[in-house]
């Protein structure tokens, strides 16, 4: 194996330890051309296949093998709820952010489930999660009491189930628009801010729960998981200054103007990609072929076609494209999940996923299965 040597310079320092090589991610990359993969398969594959199977990628290296279905039946048995564990979620305050009540459920699942076993704690969390955001949504959202769980139906069918989502939505459509969702955000490399922070605190030796939950705590903010968030907040905005019959122009101008004013296009680059984000691509077709009337989504697809127009004119912008963030919420919203308050929750339901199974190989796997030293970087004193 080649060894890496580099000498760090002080314009290094400070800047998030961005692209500093510190060790191995085995579930996932991220390509600059092609994108997202899991494995060796990428994510156009791997999109539209039941969230089980790509869960069983994750975990085992293989899509489908002769312990797939023994796979499923232990996410099924694993999946409902301690009433307990119940009992304390309805507990928790709702004036606070529902990210707030995902990091505090995680301790509370912890500790009535934790088994001090990464390897069985990881598998238990996957079956586990789905029900305890619905009923984190559904007690903040004031919906009700949530339904009993129904593993039988399929992992996100029935988190779509448990959902007491008001105006009957096509719940049907709307857990083929969760099951996507997910599986474009299970994981995305070894180095994004929650994943690092849940593997940072587990190389202390905490347990599953505590690792996650501090992984959450990464998550919740603004320059994470709360992106999606955002970037509907900024369609919607545009939607509201432009119309709902905007054309390509009338948008074109728009973005100039915010250019020029120095004001931010939410939804465009990303760290890695230089290329149109392949999960934003997904979703596009995916609005195009079922919500093409939504105005959200009229409105994201002129953002789509102009903003690239626009930014690539900018010499100093190196990716000009669109990540996932700028369409998956107004695809959730055009679906029938027009709640954005939610949607880091959702990113933390499927990441979870993906953070757990990093945690088992640096904790169980990684060096011979000695696994990964406490992380202890190295800071400069600097006086004054």
């Amino acid at each position: 194996m080649a060894k890496i040597l580099f000498e760090v310079t002080e314009n290094q320092l400070e800047t998030g330890m961005r692209g500093f090589p510190v060790g191995y991610c085995v579930t996932s990359r991220v390509d600059p051309e092609k994108g997202l993969f899991y494995k060796e398969h990428s994510i156009k594959e791997l999109a539209l296949l039941p969230p089980e199977q790509v869960i069983y990628l994750l975990m085992e290296g293989k899509l489908d093998d002769v312990n797939y279905n023994a796979f499923c039946e232990k996410l099924k048995n694993r999946s409902k709820l301690d009433s307990k564990v119940k009992d304390y979620i309805y507990e928790l305050p709702v004036q606070s952010h529902p990210m707030k009540l995902l990091i505090s459920s995680l301790t509370i699942l912890g500790a009535f489930s934790g088994k001090d076993n990464y390897q069985e704690d990881c598998i238990d969390v996957i079956a586990k999660i789905p029900e305890v955001v619905a009923i984190i949504i559904n007690h903040h959202a004031n919906w009700g009491k949530t339904p009993e769980s129904k593993p039988e139906l399929g992992y996100m069918e029935n988190f779509t189930h448990m959902l007491n989502i008001p105006g009957s939505p096509n719940k049907d459509l709307l857990a083929k628009v969760f099951k996507i969702f997910n599986n474009l955000h299970f994981d995305h490399g070894g180095g994004n801010l929650s994943v690092f922070v849940g593997k940072a605190v587990a190389s202390g030796l905490e347990d599953m729960y505590g690792s996650l939950a501090a992984a959450m705590c990464a998550l919740a903010g603004p320059r994470h998981g709360k992106a999606n968030q955002d970037c509907l907040q900024f369609v919607q905005d545009v939607l509201a200054k432009v119309g709902q019959n905007a054309t390509g122009d009338d948008i074109e101008n728009l973005i100039r103007d915010r250019v020029v004013n120095n004001e931010l296009i939410f939804g465009f680059g990303h760290a890695v990609l230089r290329k149109e984000d392949p999960r934003a691509t997904i979703f596009y077709e995916m609005g195009q072929k079922h919500f093409s009337h939504h105005p959200l989504i009229k409105i994201a697809l002129l953002l789509r076609e102009r903003g690239v127009k626009v930014l690539s004119e900018i010499e100093k912008i190196q990716n000009p494209y669109p990540n996932v963030d700028a369409i998956s919420g107004s695809i959730l919203s055009a679906a029938g999940f027009d709640f954005p308050e939610y949607f880091t929750v959702l990113f933390g339901l499927s990441r979870i996923v993906g953070i757990a199974r990093q945690i088992v190989y640096e904790r169980c796997e990684a060096r011979g299965g000695k696994g990964t030293p406490i992380i202890r970087p190295k800071y400069l004193f600097k006086n004054g």
